[in-house]
Order: C-alpha cells, then sequence, then structure tokens
C-alpha cells in the first residue's frame, strides 16, 4: 500500500500546485479561463460547448473558489 499512497499524494500535491498557479494568475482552474468547456468525440469533431460549470462561464478564479467552498 505504500506505492498507492505515495501516488495518491504526489496527485494530491500536483492538484495543489495547479490551484495555486491559476490562483496566481486569477483564472479558473476548470476552464483555463475561457469560461467555456466542450465536449470532444474525438480529435475531428467537437459538439455542445457550454458554460463552465466551476465559474459559471466568467473564467475567474474568484467565481469558481466562491462555487467550490
Amino acid at each position: 500500500m505504500g506505492l498507492f499512497n505515495t501516488f495518491q499524494e504526489w496527485k494530491a500535491n500536483k492538484y495543489e500546485e495547479k490551484i495555486a498557479k491559476m490562483e496566481s494568475k486569477g483564472i479558473c482552474p476548470d476552464c483555463y479561463g475561457k469560461g467555456i468547456n466542450s465536449l470532444a468525440l474525438n480529435e475531428f469533431y467537437v459538439t455542445n460547448v457550454f458554460d463552465c460549470p466551476g465559474c459559471n462561464g466568467s473564467g475567474l478564479f474568484s467565481d469558481w473558489y466562491e462555487n467550490n467552498q
């Protein structure tokens, strides 16, 4: 189980680094500040562009933080 725990800790640390980086830039970590997400069925066909559920389409970290409290 040591290897599994090590992997989980690494994954949590990478997520925290990502959140800190996005906070310093002021952009939403889910959509990278674009405000939209799209469902890509394959590399040639993209459908269903929708507002980011994390930031409600604003692309701002502050909105993402409020929604994820």
